[in-house]
């Protein structure tokens, strides 16, 4: 397996992309290229020992960053971390892309230098979400790609996550399902009510609609929904994850009393705590592009870099990419006869 990693990707780049190449690399065996200015990357590297057969710097002498436009940025900074690492994987000389780059462009770079898989209009962004009291993930499609969705689209993205969750995440026969403001079948938009339709005569473990408040709770495998609604959801449970835990930090060490109860529970804060790192579930693949890219957090951290690479290598190995390709007629058949 060859891994591309962008090494100037992101708020912490190209420090914590560094560090964790090499976190990675002392527990897999496969090779790990990170594209970026090659003497920023080998100062980060001296750092640490690490096989040197095994990680290889390619320079890369332009950066695209959060302000680019992300299709000029694409087109025009052909010499950036982001368009070489891609190229990398068009021209077969590598498996697997990260970054945590600028997003647009990623999936800019995605759809101009891969393709799209033949039969899916939208590539989608499959986000990995924690099911509390730590039983496993749901993943959120789309999390932030597309903002506005054709009912064919969403059909699309519980195909391509369904398979991802089989194929990459272990889970039998995933259960699928779409976001709405009740559970109702007459619910939502027409947009929606057309999507749950075309699911329910789809080969899917179509669950049915599901509400906001229950995606937590694990109700179903993949959650369907457009970016906008995905990518809400997301921060929304970023921010009061965030708030819940400040909250109990100042409740226990408000008095003496609250002090002792805190040492006292230390163990579970930090399980609760790791729960909702996003750090420990690795990066979103983007998914219906020709190729297997993951996106990362933009501020992940070593740890985030590491569990990216190791949780990102089954997505290329079991050639999740053909599946969802040779997924597609079936697909197809399911919107022809709409």
């Amino acid at each position: 397996m060859r891994i591309v990693v962008d090494g100037m990707g992101g708020d912490n780049a190209p420090a914590a992309i560094v560090q964790g190449c090499v976190d990675a690399a002392a527990v897999i065996s496969d090779q790990i290229f990170i594209v970026g200015d090659e003497s920023l990357i080998y100062k980060e590297l001296d750092k640490y020992k690490y096989n040197h057969e095994q990680i290889t710097v390619v320079h890369a002498s332009d950066v695209i960053t959060n302000d680019d436009a992300p299709v000029r940025a694409v087109r025009t900074k052909t010499e950036s971390s982001m368009v070489k690492g891609i190229t990398m994987i068009k021209e077969q000389q590598a498996d697997l892309f990260i970054s945590a780059g600028n997003t647009g462009a990623m999936m800019a770079g995605g759809l101009f230098i891969l393709g799209r898989i033949q039969g899916i209009d939208r590539p989608a962004l499959a986000a990995t979400y924690p099911i509390l009291l730590g039983k496993g993930v749901s993943l959120l499609v789309d999390s932030g790609a597309n903002v506005e969705c054709k009912p064919n689209n969403l059909l699309e993205y519980a195909t391509m996550g369904s398979i991802y969750m089989q194929k990459v995440l272990d889970v039998d026969n995933p259960s699928v399902g779409l976001v709405n403001v009740g559970s109702e079948e007459n619910k939502g938009t027409t947009i929606i009510k057309s999507a749950y339709e075309m699911l329910c005569r789809s080969n899917l473990n179509f669950h049915g609609n599901v509400e906001a408040r229950d995606v937590p709770k694990g109700v179903c495998d993949v959650i369907v929904c457009d970016g906008f609604v995905g990518n809400v959801i997301l921060k929304l449970t970023e921010g009061l994850a965030w708030s819940i835990l400040k909250l109990l930090k100042v409740k226990f060490t408000t008095g003496l009393i609250s002090k002792v109860g805190a040492l006292l529970l230390a163990g579970k804060f930090k399980e609760i705590k790791a729960e909702f790192d996003y750090s420990e579930y690795g990066g979103a693949p983007i998914l219906g592009v020709k190729g297997a890219m993951v996106k990362m957090h933009g501020s992940s951290s070593a740890n985030a870099v590491k569990n990216t690479i190791l949780k990102g290598i089954p997505f290329a190995e079991n050639n999740v990419v053909q599946v969802i390709q040779d997924s597609v007629l079936e697909m197809e058949e399911v919107i022809i006869s709409e």
